[in-house]
């Protein structure tokens, strides 16, 4: 896949593309996480749709920029802006986690740019964070709490958290995940995230919106738990679940195979249903 790092919103942001004359599919990332959170599915992928992966800003490659506002409208509109620069009318939004939320903010906000939605392990319902830790984050130097508290996590441990089958860690993975942990500069952004982010849609926005979603859940998930899968297939009005056994909140790393055959599927029968009502 080519990589290029493009100037949008005044901020850079990194993006990995291979272009086909096929339908354009979009993958946003979660939380603490990058464009690699989709490596297992991707080269796969890339043989079905123009695939386009990119890093949010305060994110994997990406700027981390002290001057974007780190919010969920921000980010909805940086993903229409990216579309803007690579010319694409339209496209099917995939996310992870975090990335869920954008997907569905770009959903709402735009319904007319979004084939489908895609949500794997979503978040969903998250309030907005404690007006005390918010008014915290404005004291000088407080990035340097947050550095010096991800700098204690130990990596394996996340990992072996997100992940049902532990056996699919590998140096590579933690080099990975812990590469970021390593800037200062990541901290900063993590800092504005917190002060700036809202809380994820309510169930009366997620009622409005219409495009029809797949869901993928690990049944084991433990960051993002099954329920929360469940009441979001509720909320949304044309949505439909799936849920893998002996995955975790990293489900397209361990039922890669699964997941792309899913999403296949539901864009199949999404465009067969198109075809019909004609």
């Amino acid at each position: 896949m080519k990589q290029e790092t493009i100037r949008v919103l005044d901020v850079d942001v990194y993006c990995e593309y291979e272009w086909h004359n096929k339908p354009v599919m979009i993958l946003i990332h979660g939380f603490l996480s990058s464009t690699y959170s989709f490596s297992a599915i991707t080269p796969e992928l890339s043989k079905h749709y123009s695939i386009l992966a990119l890093d949010l800003p305060g994110f994997g490659q990406s700027e981390k920029s002290e001057t974007f506002e780190y919010s969920f409208k921000q980010y909805r509109q940086l993903i229409v802006a990216v579309m803007d620069h690579f010319d694409i009318n339209r496209a099917h939004l995939v996310g992870h986690s975090m990335g869920g939320q954008v997907a569905l903010s770009v959903a709402k906000a735009s319904p007319d740019r979004v084939n489908t939605l895609m949500l794997l392990c979503s978040s969903g319902y998250l309030k907005r964070a404690k007006t005390w830790l918010r008014y915290s984050s404005y004291m000088p130097f407080f990035y340097r709490f947050v550095y010096r508290y991800f700098k204690r996590k130990d990596v394996r441990n996340v990992l072996e958290k997100v992940l049902y089958r532990h056996e699919l860690i590998t140096d590579e993975m933690m080099d990975t995940y812990t590469k970021p942990l390593l800037d200062i500069n990541f901290h900063k952004s993590l800092t504005r995230l917190l002060r700036q982010r809202e809380g994820d849609l309510s169930t009366e926005e997620l009622q409005q919106i219409t495009v029809p979603s797949l869901l993928i859940w690990g049944r084991e998930d433990e960051i993002v738990p099954l329920k929360i899968g469940e009441r979001l297939a509720d909320d949304l009005p044309n949505a439909q679940l799936e849920v893998f056994d002996e995955a975790g909140h990293l489900v397209a790393d361990e039922r890669p195979n699964d997941v792309i055959k899913a999403m296949n599927q539901f864009i199949e029968n999404q465009q067969a249903g198109a075809t019909s009502s004609k």
